[in-house]
């Protein structure tokens, strides 16, 4: 494959209401290969991926992409109605092929057709490779499981044989072997990948790792183990030199204060002899501006000590991060242990095959595990009473709120602040935006468009949407919700979910975020 890159040169982006994503970034992958991105959420991965693939437009700069390139965008969606084939792009071409089979010949089909002519061969090839062989091409998508959607929206990026792919958090929703065949298709790539994504298994196949941070990017070679290995090392050095600074300005304090002591008594035992007049005058004078330049410059060396010092603890503090977490303690959420919760009874949800029976009593924490198209998503849909039932029977009896997969609880054109308020409206001002706090949303944060959100910010929202909404939940749906965060953020989450106090129930492919959550009991689906 020939050589292929992306190089971005003094980029600006800023959205129309001001907010700034990125001043003057520079980034060059120099070579093919697989490249990870990673940051905090709100560093601005996936708004770059958008301005490198031309779906938004920087205020300045310059982006070059040597060679056709290809995305794939966080959680895909589309019309539920549309067929597999049209999906994949492959049903003008496949229609030509059997006008021509059927002895139909025309130009305008062989200029569709191009290079094209093994597209059913490689259409059948790259489905079956990604574990979606059972799908025909005439199955409506809107059947599909969030999974799959991804899988397939996958395939039909890799059908056109990009020589540059970007992938936005791409093993979002995938179960384990879907992830596993990803990770196979990833690591047999030729050409140029820039991947965002929180996955440490997919990140560990990459060849480098590429921090985006305060809008500057930083390179470290190997996958996501070494990239953690070096930036501790990194965060040691930072310390150690915070440590030194502190040090450093304490004594130049010392000295500074000393030094004004020592003058502070020149200048009374001056003005003693002075008062007392047992010198002439013209000869005190003198002495006394002698004294006061020598004063002055002795006072002048100590105070550029202490702001040097000064200035190198400042510096030094500038390499330590503070990825801040979120704090959720809402006593109004708790439920008793034994009290009765949800009661489902061969419960069978739409467009899933498994019938559910479960009894969540308590502050109880029940994982829901299985293969992509199993139907948890339905269930808990269903579960929440945005779905009827197919069969059986579902009660709750406790305030319930249902985090979506695809986070569609924000009113887009209202600000995070004015969403909380129309789910708090007995809340005062002040009791909402120190709620908002505790999901990092302060101050200017808290008045930024929901529009305008990145995928972690969006769920810190909603989040915020769901626990402080009134009445508090008492039983909390989570589907996927580790799909659009960064690994520090998983963290976060993972802790403000250990301080929720009702019953959780959660839909989730990541076993590490499982695990963590401390679960009472998992159910396989």
């Amino acid at each position: 494959m020939a050589h292929t890159s992306i190089s971005i040169t003094d980029l600006h982006f800023a959205w129309p209401d001001g907010t700034v994503v990125v001043h003057g970034l520079d980034l060059s992958t120099g070579r093919p290969g697989r490249h990870g991105l990673v940051g905090i959420n709100g560093s601005g991965k996936s708004t770059l991926l958008r301005l490198i693939a031309g779906r938004l437009e920087a205020q300045a700069g310059t982006i070059a992409v040597d060679g056709s390139l290809a995305y794939l965008r966080q959680d895909p969606g589309t019309e539920p109605s549309r067929p597999v084939a049209d999906v994949l792009g492959v049903a003008p071409t496949l229609a030509a092929l059997e006008r021509m089979d059927a002895g139909e010949f025309y130009q305008d089909d062989v200029d569709l057709i191009g290079d094209d002519w093994d597209i059913a061969e490689r259409t059948t090839a790259e489905l079956s490779r990604l574990g979606l062989g059972h799908l025909t091409l005439d199955r409506p998508v809107g059947s599909l499981s969030g999974g799959e959607l991804v899988l397939l929206s996958l395939t039909a990026l890799l059908l056109r044989r990009p020589s540059v792919l970007l992938l936005d958090e791409p093993t979002n929703n995938l179960d384990r072997s879907a992830r596993e065949r990803l990770v196979d298709v990833i690591s047999s790539w030729r050409g140029t990948l820039l991947v965002v994504s929180h996955d440490r298994a997919l990140l560990n196949t990459m060849d480098d790792i590429a921090e985006l941070r305060e809008g500057v990017v930083t390179w470290y070679g190997g996958g996501y183990d070494d990239y953690e290995a070096a930036v501790a090392v990194e965060q040691d050095a930072a310390a150690r030199a915070v440590r030194n600074a502190e040090a450093d300005l304490r004594a130049e304090q010392r000295e500074l204060l000393q030094t004004h002591s020592k003058l502070a008594h020149r200048r009374r035992y001056g003005q003693k002899m002075y008062d007392q007049k047992r010198e002439p005058k013209i000869v005190m004078g003198n002495r006394k501006r002698s004294a006061e330049v020598a004063a002055g410059k002795l006072s002048g060396l100590h105070e550029g000590r202490a702001e040097a010092a000064g200035a190198r603890l400042e510096d030094a503090e500038s390499r330590l991060r503070d990825d801040r977490e979120i704090h959720v303690d809402l006593p109004q959420t708790a439920v008793p242990p034994g009290r009765t919760v949800l009661i489902a009874r061969e419960l069978r949800a739409p467009h899933g095959r498994t019938i559910l029976d479960l009894d969540v009593r308590g502050p109880e924490r029940i994982g829901l595990t299985g293969p992509n198209g199993s139907g948890k998503t339905s269930l808990l849909r269903t579960v929440a009473g945005e779905l009827q039932p197919t069969g059986g029977t579902v009660e709750v009896m406790v305030p319930i709120r249902h985090l979506p997969q695809r986070m569609d609880v924000l009113d887009e054109s209202l600000t995070v602040a004015d969403n909380i308020a129309a789910i708090a409206p007995e809340a005062s001002e002040t009791q909402r935006r120190s709620r908002l706090a505790r999901f990092l949303f302060r101050g200017r944060a808290a008045n930024q468009l929901a529009a305008t959100l990145s995928g972690g910010e969006r769920l810190r929202a909603t989040l915020a949407c769901l626990l402080l909404a009134e009445p508090a939940p008492q039983l909390l749906l989570l589907d996927e919700p580790t799909n659009n965060l960064d690994l520090p953020s998983i963290r976060h989450l993972v802790d403000a979910l250990r301080s929720y106090r009702g019953a959780l129930v959660v839909v989730s492919h990541d076993e590490r975020f499982l695990d963590d959550l401390e679960l009472t009991r998992r159910l396989e689906m």
